[in-house]
């Protein structure tokens, strides 16, 4: 069994409970940039950038972030980080391709689930998300970081 980082564990909670894929792009690329740019963590944060787009009209952004991700993500196992990534995959790339023909044929917004399959990291989700309190109203732009910090 996996130690998962307190992040990670931040950003599923993000991601499932509240679908606030800003705030999930926020702790993710501080994960990433932690684990040396680990691409597994760059995709799952295209996921969550591609979703915040589309959810904000902004399709062709979306379009791009998912084909991305789907692209990043695709040469991993199936089960990899305690979650089902190959099914988040597989329906990352669908959205991708009904985005490419967005024009033709739009759809509704939708947000996705990242299906957890370890135990461990389920429980890990479920004691975090007592902690972490919703951003209510959610983020638009960033807070955090060397360029937003208070003067």
């Amino acid at each position: 069994m996996m130690n998962y980082e307190p992040l990670y564990v931040a950003f599923l909670v993000y991601f499932n409970r509240d679908q606030d894929y800003f705030e999930c792009h926020e702790v993710l690329e501080e994960l990433w940039l932690k684990k040396d740019r680990d691409p597994r963590y760059k995709g799952l944060l295209q996921v969550a950038v591609g979703l915040y787009h589309f959810r904000n009209g902004n399709i062709r952004g979306g379009y791009k972030m998912l084909s991305s991700a789907a692209e990043r993500l695709i040469p991993y196992a199936e089960d990899e980080l305690g979650i089902r990534l190959g099914k988040l995959v597989g329906q990352v790339q669908d959205y991708a391709g009904r985005l490419a023909d967005y024009e033709a044929h739009p759809f509704p917004y939708a947000d996705l689930t990242i299906e957890i399959w370890d135990p461990k990291l389920r429980l890990a989700v479920e004691q975090a998300g007592a902690e972490i309190k919703p951003n209510i109203p959610q983020r638009r732009k960033p807070t955090r970081g060397k360029n937003n910090e208070t003067k």
